[in-house]
């Protein structure tokens, strides 16, 4: 309402003249509430420098404040204050009063993104799922083209289960920001996790064309490849990432993964690969340094070796499900027992092995030198690694040499290639003499299996009958990546000498199509038809061990790596397993398993030996009766499950190790 004139009749309606009636009482008021919105615009000054200098309950108490006193205030410095204090409230997990802030602040300015992002993502904090996709919607009603937006929604939509849309939401902000590497992360994460794998790598080939010099982008191709087994393209995509960052260790151990897997080079070959690790990765100073080290460290009699466990597989993971029974049965009066983990990642196996070990360090967030320095000043004897080449290790602190006795063990099927590892720990079938020229560390071969299958008493018990078609059975659940073109080709073989024979492959990674399709194309050109394989996707832990009820034979992939818990769990549920001997030490672990358990018989020394086992267990119906009668007890008094035995002739071969750096220091 437009203001009187001093001579006009007041607005009151009194009758008089505005001056000599509501004038001074108006006049007042004016200069009242301009001094109260004076001092609220100070005590929000204050509460904003209080808030950046992490004084947070003043802050608090100043935006209180000046609310108090400045009710009155313009629409948009009033949301600033309840967005504020709303900003304030999240920084101190007041999340329901933090959304309360943002919601008056909301009503204040209802179009303003930042309000309603904040407000979004504090109800997304509490769980309250439908309302932060309300909000996030109704900021995108106003602004449709607001990438961290969109993201948003993407990332409350996925909690939702709403896949397909979240999957559109972070493909919608990475359009409108191409460089929103946080979005792109959560779109392959999801299109992965999907099976994906024809969009993954589309996406991806899109992003070189655009960014051509990143080398994470050849890196998820390769990865993207590799998973559909399309290894020489996958291999020529690791060089590249190679190419564009030499220093990166992730990227070197891609290809050497990849080329260890595969079995795609000559051992020669591969161990000068892997000596190339170090030599890319680790300063020549380090390197210097590490070879001139020298510890102090006391004879063990009187003590307990202190051993050192390495792995970012402290977890649900095949690896902790050899690892676990090894420190529930080590001697803990022989062995202090330390553990580093190098993953954040925690799950209820964690906590089991924890607590299974006498000293328990998450060393994650150290650099390499951090953590020589640490395991150093643990006074560690033996450090053992069980990692490898694969995710989350921690070579960089062995290559500078961390402990005076340094071995790998169980986690990888290869040479380390690294000088300052002193050890890799095999045994006579997994590492025979001959193959001593393929490793850079000296070969530990242990008197007995080189690990120990821990019985699972929940196991399902096998329903298995022969088939009344006279149809058998034979299967793989082993990774696809492990499936190479040899082993498709000699599955066609096989199939081909046992016209019966049916072929059963699970794997996660046969929710793609296009493996699937793959799959049916390798076996078409082999001359098997469609109708003789079935392919399955990756089910519950019962579900997986339950199908070995109605498979026949494993067949164990060649050439590369061949299978290790799949061939334990097929053995333990009665399945006879057909493995053919390879030349390197990933294509050998089947061997091994099968030699501990007592049946060296279904070890081929080449493929044609491998076809002729097969067709033989095949038509020998009841002699697989007899396997699946007793197989499971058999495999249960072998050494294959003597865990107990294992950790005794593992302290045996520590001990041995320390005793010779010891006559070294003391030469």
């Amino acid at each position: 309402m437009k203001t009187a004139g001093r001579n006009e009749p007041c607005p009151c309606n009194s009758g008089r003249k505005y001056k000599h009636c509501c004038y001074a009482k108006d006049r007042a008021r004016s200069t009242q509430g301009r001094a109260e919105a004076a001092a609220a615009r100070e005590a929000l000054l204050q509460a904003v420098q209080l808030q950046r200098a992490g004084r947070l309950n003043e802050a608090e108490a100043r935006y209180q404040q000046a609310l108090q006193i400045g009710p009155d205030l313009p629409k948009a410095d009033l949301a600033g204050v309840h967005y504020n204090l709303g900003n304030v409230l999240q920084q101190q997990d007041r999340r329901e009063d933090a959304v309360a802030s943002y919601r008056r602040a909301l009503e204040l300015q209802p179009q303003s993104v930042e309000i309603s992002g904040n407000l979004g993502n504090a109800l997304h904090s509490l769980g309250r799922l439908e309302e932060a996709a309300a909000v996030y919607r109704g900021a995108l009603a106003f602004r449709p083209g607001d990438a961290l937006v969109h993201f948003n929604l993407g990332n409350v939509l996925s909690e939702q289960g709403a896949v397909d849309d979240a999957l559109g939401s972070y493909r919608k902000a990475l359009s409108l920001r191409p460089d929103f590497d946080d979005a792109l992360n959560n779109l392959e994460l999801g299109l992965r996790r999907q099976g994906r794998l024809a969009e993954l790598e589309t996406l991806f080939r899109e992003q070189i064309v655009r960014s051509p010099a990143r080398a994470h982008f050849h890196a998820v191709l390769g990865q993207t490849l590799v998973e559909q087994g399309r290894f020489d393209e996958a291999l020529a995509s690791y060089r590249a990432t190679l190419s564009l960052a030499p220093a990166d260790p992730k990227y070197y151990e891609n290809l050497l993964f990849l080329c260890a897997v595969q079995g795609m080079l000559e051992p020669a070959q591969y161990l000068a690969l892997a000596r190339g690790w170090e030599q890319a990765v680790v300063p020549a100073q380090a390197r210097e340094q590490a070879a001139r080290r020298r510890f102090r460290r006391p004879a063990p009699e009187g003590r307990r070796l202190r051993v050192g466990y390495v792995s970012g597989d402290f977890r649900h993971h095949a690896i902790s499900y050899f690892i676990e029974q090894l420190f529930g049965h080590h001697d803990r009066a022989r062995i202090e027992l330390h553990a580093y983990a190098t993953a954040d990642v925690r799950d209820e196996v964690t906590a089991r092995l924890e607590g299974l070990v006498d000293h328990w360090t998450p060393v994650a967030r150290l650099s390499d030198a951090e953590l020589r320095d640490r395991i150093d000043a643990d006074g560690i004897d033996v450090l053992v690694d069980l990692s490898g080449h694969t995710a989350h290790n921690r070579l960089g602190a062995f290559a500078l040499r961390a402990a005076p006795v340094q071995a790998h063990y169980l986690g990888y099927f290869a040479s380390t290639g690294l000088t300052e590892m002193d050890y890799w720990i095999g045994d006579e079938v997994l590492t025979p003499p001959a193959s001593d020229a393929h490793f850079c560390e000296r070969v530990w071969r242990l008197p007995r299996a080189w690990v120990s299958y821990k019985t699972v008493a929940n196991a399902p018990e096998s329903d298995w009958r022969p088939a009344s078609d006279g149809s058998v059975w034979l299967g793989s659940c082993n990774n696809l990546r492990k499936l190479n073109p040899q082993t498709l080709s000699l599955w066609c073989r096989v199939l081909q000498a046992l016209p019966e024979g049916r072929l059963r492959l699970k794997s996660k990674e046969l929710a793609d199509a296009g493996n699937r399709r793959r799959i049916l194309d390798a076996m078409s050109s082999g001359g098997i038809s469609a109708d003789r394989i079935d392919l399955q996707g990756e089910s519950d832990w019962t579900g997986y061990m339950a199908q070995y009820g109605s498979v026949d034979i494993a067949l164990d992939p060649v050439v590369g790596h061949g299978g290790g818990t799949t061939t334990c769990d097929a053995l333990w549920m009665g399945v006879p397993v057909v493995h053919a001997l390879g030349r390197s030490t990933g294509s050998r672990f089947s061997a091994s398993l099968l030699s501990a358990v007592g049946h060296p018989e279904w070890i081929a020394q080449d493929e044609e030996a491998y076809v002729e086992k097969v067709v033989a267990l095949a038509r020998d119906v009841d002699l697989r009766r007899q396997i699946r009668a007793n197989l499971r007890q058999q495999m249960a008094q072998s050494p294959l499950c003597d865990a107990r035995g294992l950790a005794k002739s593992l302290e045996e071969a520590y001990f041995a190790m320390y005793g010779r750096w010891l006559e070294r220091q003391a030469g």
